[in-house]
C-alpha cells in the first residue's frame, strides 16, 4: 500500500512539475522546434543539430529538458497537422514557412534557400 501511495505521489509530482514550466521553458520548446524543423529539411548536419540542441537544453536539468523536448515535438507534430504524410512537397513547404517565420528568426543567423 505504501509503495502504491509513493508511486502515485511521484506521478502527481512529475505531472505538476511539467505543468509548472514557465515562459522560458516554453520559449526553449519553440526554439527547439525550430531546430527540429531545420533538421527535417536537411539544413543541419549532425554536429550542427547537436550544438543547437545543446544550446537550447544545456541550461535545464534533465527532467525539464525532457519536458521541453516533448513540448517541441508536440509543436512540431502540430505543424504537420492536416498534411498527408505522402505529400512531401506540402510538408517541406510548411517546414520552410515555419523556419523562415519570425518564430525561428533567432535560432540560426543564416538564411537558407533551396
Amino acid at each position: 500500500m505504501r509503495l502504491l501511495i509513493a508511486a502515485l505521489l511521484l506521478i502527481a509530482t512529475t505531472q505538476v512539475h511539467a505543468l509548472a514550466l514557465g515562459p522560458d521553458e516554453f520559449a526553449a520548446a519553440k526554439r527547439l522546434s525550430c531546430v527540429l524543423a531545420q533538421d527535417s529539411l536537411g539544413y543541419l548536419n549532425e554536429d550542427d543539430y547537436a550544438a543547437l540542441t545543446d544550446d537550447v537544453l544545456d541550461e535545464y536539468d534533465a527532467a525539464d529538458g525532457d519536458v521541453i523536448f516533448a513540448k517541441a515535438l508536440g509543436y512540431f507534430d502540430g505543424l504537420m497537422f492536416g498534411i498527408p504524410e505522402q505529400d512531401v512537397s506540402g510538408i517541406q513547404a510548411r517546414l520552410r514557412s515555419f523556419v523562415d517565420s519570425q518564430a525561428c528568426s533567432q535560432v540560426v543567423g543564416v538564411s537558407f534557400t533551396l
